[in-house]
């Protein structure tokens, strides 16, 4: 009886861990998962719908699932002066999340309404929440000039896509007197999905599939922020730290480049400049990564900018190549053997 118990709660937690990427097929995906007949994952579905978990849309042929929500949230806030990130956490967010780990709140209480309220130059920003059986979705947009335009006017950058590679990196600030520049890049991290959309571009990150996405889209204005995390997750804050961190005051030493956001369309990366590009601002890291995952080829002078000339300027940086072909790997290391 205990062991019948324990595989009805196995298959009802696959239903409600599949159902938002398969709503239409995710009594197929169960039976085929379990070795069981539709009919009997039928019954585990409407437990399920009795429990306020899952919500049944359509009819027989067209049946949709969805997880239903547990908790929401819908409000606007005046981006004034007195906004307080803290406050709106302890009077609207924070008692929606009360039953979930410690951890899990921790990494939801973040920095980008912050960011909206010192950086956006906008007069409102909207906060939606929403957590179900299995996740919490946070949603926050703005009214203002948008995070990517604004970054490539501070740095003089040619393109906003430009943006999203800085961005990347960590340690940007549009003002450096009142932030570190670490908010944005570690709770993207910190997220299982994270995504900014902004003016013409799409930019997104994922904890399962680290690499970092940007893309082109329509001329949205504002912000809009998307944070998702699974309600159980082991993952802490200190955890995601201890990757791009060192020493005792906890140094933001390292960090990843995704050398894929430096390539736009179907240009190869074969100049000095887009090496440049690639470069900037990484200086104030001990030790670079630059993630090739998706890079089928560089030329040799790319090549050389980054792992002779740049390398040589800064023999106290380590620079560390991830995920290249073999094509890569091979250009990589003809221009350190020049060194």
């Amino acid at each position: 009886m205990v062991k019948l118990r324990k595989r009805g709660e196995q298959i009802r937690q696959f239903i409600l861990a599949h159902v938002s990427a398969h709503p239409q097929t995710v009594v197929a995906l169960t039976a085929q998962a379990f070795g069981i007949t539709r009919q009997a994952v039928n019954k585990h579905i409407q437990r399920l719908v009795a429990q306020n978990a899952l919500i049944v849309e359509g009819s027989t042929r067209n049946r949709r699932y969805q997880l239903c929500p547990v908790m929401a949230c819908d409000k606007e806030y005046p981006l004034t002066a007195t906004l307080a990130e803290d406050r709106v956490w302890d009077a609207d967010i924070k008692p929606l999340l009360s039953e979930l780990p410690d951890n899990v709140r921790d990494i939801c209480f973040g920095e980008m309404l912050n960011n909206a309220i010192d950086h956006s130059s906008g007069k409102r920003a909207t906060v939606h929440l929403t957590r179900t059986a299995v996740d919490t979705t946070i949603h926050i947009a703005d009214d203002g000039e948008g995070i990517f335009r604004k970054i490539q006017k501070a740095l003089n950058l040619y393109d906003e896509r430009h943006a999203v590679l800085e961005l990347s990196k960590g340690k940007l600030t549009t003002d450096p007197s009142r932030h570190s520049g670490q908010g944005i890049f570690f709770t993207s991290r910190m997220f299982d999905e994270f995504s900014i959309v902004s003016g013409q571009v799409y930019f997104s990150h994922g904890f399962a599939q680290p690499e970092d996405w940007i893309l082109e889209g329509g001329d949205r204005g504002g912000t809009f922020v998307t944070m998702a995390l699974q309600n159980n997750t082991a993952r802490t804050v200190r955890q995601i730290f201890d990757q791009f961190s060192s020493g005792e005051d906890y140094a933001f030493t390292k960090t990843v480049v995704p050398v894929r956001l430096a390539q736009y369309g179907d240009e190869k990366l074969v100049s000095r400049s887009q090496a440049k590009r690639l470069l900037a601002r990484v200086d104030k890291f001990k030790v670079v990564v630059f993630d090739f995952a998706g890079i089928e080829e560089i030329g040799q002078a790319f090549a050389d900018e980054v792992f002779r000339v740049f390398q040589r300027q800064h023999p106290e940086i380590e620079l560390i190549p991830l995920n290249a072909n073999s094509d890569v790997d091979r250009m990589i290391r003809r221009a350190k053997s020049e060194s």
